[in-house]
């Protein structure tokens, strides 16, 4: 291997001193793998010819032969982990958190702050998450999607289809950032509706974050118990 990596890149050439025939050699030297500044190259093959000239003499030649060649830088990888799609839906589930964070933190810590009402006014949060879902969507969707969703004969979705669907981890990042854009829109709703009416809305809008459900529950019962507070 050594031996055939060598003659690659170093032509050797032997002159004759009393040359008398015209002389043409070939033969080849192949090996199943080598490597070369760090990288794989699988079966390689060397051919070598010996050729005479009048003023050149007897010389050995050769040349690369690669068949087939895997090239690959070792240790790097990096390029593939931005390919793969494991990867590509775990920074899209990370970055769609943290997004939102900064708008919950404000509502929950500053919900009369000037800064808090003019960010919670913005439709720049649903516009990058929903762009980006947008994008997962297209990469995860697929003419199989449709019939897990919509498996049995009455096209109704089943539970046995959604959990085959969100086994991809590329739709399941989807969904994360669906629920994402809906909870924050609800914590939203919530957020203005007791600026409005003078309700404490921080413990509904926390738990929109995680339990969007229970936290529009809490807010309707926390208007309710305000509002008979008052009256009272």
């Amino acid at each position: 291997m050594a031996f055939s990596s060598f003659l690659c890149h170093f032509p050797i050439s032997f002159k004759s001193i009393t040359p008398r025939h015209d002389v043409r050699m070939g033969f080849s030297l192949r090996s199943n793998g080598s490597e070369f500044c760090g990288q794989r190259v699988a079966r390689v093959g060397v051919n070598m010819h010996r050729d005479w000239s009048f003023l050149g003499g007897s010389k050995i030649i050769s040349t690369p032969k690669v068949a087939r060649c895997a090239l690959y830088q070792k240790g790097s990888g990096v390029f593939t982990s931005l390919l793969s799609g494991s990867q590509l839906a775990s920074s899209v589930f990370s970055l769609g958190t943290v997004a939102v964070l900064p708008f919950y933190t404000l509502m929950v810590l500053a919900p009369n702050a000037e800064l808090t009402k003019k960010s919670v006014e913005s439709s720049m949060p649903y516009v990058v998450l929903g762009l980006l879902y947008a994008y997962l969507l297209y990469l995860s969707w697929t003419p199989e999607t449709l019939r897990m969703i919509f498996a049995s004969k009455y096209l109704l979705p089943e539970l046995p289809g959604i959990v085959k669907m969100f086994s991809s981890e590329m739709t399941l990042a989807s969904a994360w950032i669906h629920l994402l854009v809906v909870d924050l829109f609800a914590a939203r709703q919530v957020f203005h509706d007791g600026l409005e009416n003078q309700i404490e809305t921080r413990h509904s809008v926390s738990f929109c974050l995680l339990f969007c459900p229970i936290g529009i529950l809490t807010h309707v019962i926390t208007k309710a118990l305000t509002r008979r507070s008052r009256n009272a």
